[in-house]
């Protein structure tokens, strides 16, 4: 039976008093994944805990997915199902629902756990290729793979803390919610729930949450004990890979180190930021082009109505009325040798990250 259908598998987890690191949607970007573990100084000492989406979105989810099965090995490594990762299902129980929609889907994203998979075998991946067909090879010469994905839990829980990509209810036991809901639980924070235990999830990005400027750092509730990690990587151009770290089992002395690509240099002179400021997000981002112009253009958000200038090139076509990429005329407050981390570098300033926040600085940066 498909993983979204079953009951929630949950994996019982004693951590041996050993120091935590939960690492969710990585999708399939090792570059990030491996700066993030260096990064930590991750080692045979340290528990290490994948909550989910390590697949997808990114370009190597073969490799991504063969590596964490190496780190497996080690039995350290312990790994959540998100709801990008289960292709097991494909093989499993999915066939007849996948065979109609994969090779759509395949070409459409021209990267993923099954475009990579059958690369590999050296199949050339068409519109007319016979994909059922392949079914029975792709299970035998993958057998490895599909038995660890098949394998994976929806929910880890330690003593003290549970883990689970997309989220749980309060009210009912975990082995009798649906293992889909735990996988896919958009906005899980929203919904205010208060939990005895941590409940650590991903799934969804934390700068979603936000409404007037973008930080990518993990968001922690301790009212109502919930920990969503889920920085953007491989979906948000100015995302990043979060690591939440617990130093041992029990505590409540949660830090985070996060990883992404972007060169690092220094405020020059001071900047005094505020002042009003929006995020136009996935999920809400039409806009109507009021002045468009050959770098930035002038914008109105469908639904709120705000205006505000974008970078051009994050307009998802020339029409007047269409969506862009996520946008924030933050203007952030910075002081002169503040490190900040270049995201974009344009004619008036910069767009910056600083301390996971994404703003613009309109200064000289040294």
């Amino acid at each position: 039976m498909s993983m979204w259908n079953i009951n929630a598998r949950v994996q019982k987890l004693d951590t041996r008093g050993r120091r935590i690191i939960a690492v969710s949607d990585i999708h399939a970007n090792m570059p990030y994944f491996k700066g993030l573990l260096e990064k930590v100084g991750f080692s045979e000492s340290d528990e290490l805990i994948i909550d989910g989406d390590f697949l997808e979105k990114g370009e190597r989810s073969l490799e991504t997915l063969r590596f964490i099965m190496k780190l497996a090995e080690r039995g350290n490594c312990r790994v959540v199902c998100g709801n990008c990762d289960t292709w097991a299902d494909v093989i499993d129980a999915e066939w007849q629902y996948w065979s109609s929609r994969i090779v759509k889907y395949m070409l459409f994203k021209k990267s993923g756990l099954m475009w990579d998979m059958l690369t590999e075998m050296g199949v050339e991946i068409r519109e007319d290729m016979d994909f059922e067909r392949l079914i029975p090879e792709l299970a035998e010469r993958f057998k490895p793979e599909w038995d660890f994905l098949h394998a994976m839990p929806h929910v880890i829980e330690t003593p003290h803390y549970i883990f689970a990509h997309g989220g749980i209810k309060p009210d009912i036991p975990i082995e009798r919610q649906r293992g889909g809901d735990c996988m896919k639980f958009d906005a899980f924070m929203d919904y205010g729930y208060t939990f005895d235990k941590w409940v650590i999830v991903g799934h969804w990005p934390v700068m979603l949450y936000l409404a007037d400027h973008v930080c990518a750092n993990p968001i922690i509730d301790r009212e109502h004990r919930v920990i969503s990690i889920d920085g953007g990587c491989s979906l948000k151009d100015d995302g990043q890979l979060n690591a939440l770290i617990i130093p041992y089992e029990g505590s409540e002395d949660f830090s985070f180190e996060a990883y992404d690509p972007f060169p690092v240099r220094r405020v020059k002179s001071s900047q005094r930021g505020g002042g009003k400021s929006y995020y136009i997000r996935w999920g809400d981002n039409d806009v109507q082009v009021l002045r468009r112009g050959e770098e930035f253009s002038l914008v109105r958000h469908v639904r709120t109505g705000y205006e505000m200038e974008i970078l051009t090139k994050y307009l998802y076509s020339d029409e007047e009325f269409c969506k862009c990429n996520d946008s924030t005329d933050l203007v952030l407050s910075l002081e002169a040798g503040d490190e900040v981390s270049v995201v974009e570098e344009t004619s008036r300033g910069y767009l910056v990250k600083h301390k996971g926040t994404s703003g613009w600085y309109w200064g000289e940066l040294i």
